[in-house]
């Protein structure tokens, strides 16, 4: 693969907010992002905008500015799930309470096995009813788990 072009992750996503200034706030409050750019539209509304945790970039964007800009409201339910690393789970998760997140999974332990991970995580859904998941790596069974490839496995404990 070729070389990423300078502060930009292999893979970023986009969600969208019917009010996108109110949730990239909300998400910097709550979440911990930070603001890298917001270009303003000459109205004032929000053209394109970056916001950061750590090395990951998500783009936030009016739900409506192209057709198939929805946020979750408009398309009748959540479309996709974010997972981000966090340093200091509790403190993160009481950070969200703090903020009006809605958890929909409180902070759990989940075993996957020596060979793989164990992690600490939570659920939550911001104002706008987009789904992250947060997640603190207790264990890595595998240290260079991320070279393998085409792996096909069965999680212990399921049938």
């Amino acid at each position: 693969m070729h070389a990423l072009p300078d502060g930009w992750p292999r893979i970023s996503s986009s969600i969208y907010y019917d009010d996108p200034r109110a949730g990239i706030d909300w998400l910097c409050k709550a979440f911990g992002f930070e603001v890298r750019l917001l270009v303003e539209s000459g109205g004032g509304k929000v053209a394109h905008s970056e916001i950061v945790y750590g090395e990951g970039l998500l783009m936030v964007a009016g739900s409506g500015s192209r057709p198939f800009f929805k946020s979750p409201g408009q398309a009748g339910g959540n479309t996709q799930s974010l997972m981000i690393f966090v340093d200091d789970l509790d403190a993160h998760y009481a950070r969200a309470k703090a903020h009006g997140a809605e958890i929909f999974q409180e902070p759990k332990v989940s075993d996957y096995g020596e060979e793989y991970w164990t992690d600490r995580s939570y659920g939550a859904i911001d104002p706008g009813g987009h789904h992250f998941w947060f997640v603190q790596r207790i264990k890595t069974g595998n240290p260079s788990w991320g070279s393998v490839r085409n792996k096909i496995d069965k999680h212990p404990g399921e049938s």
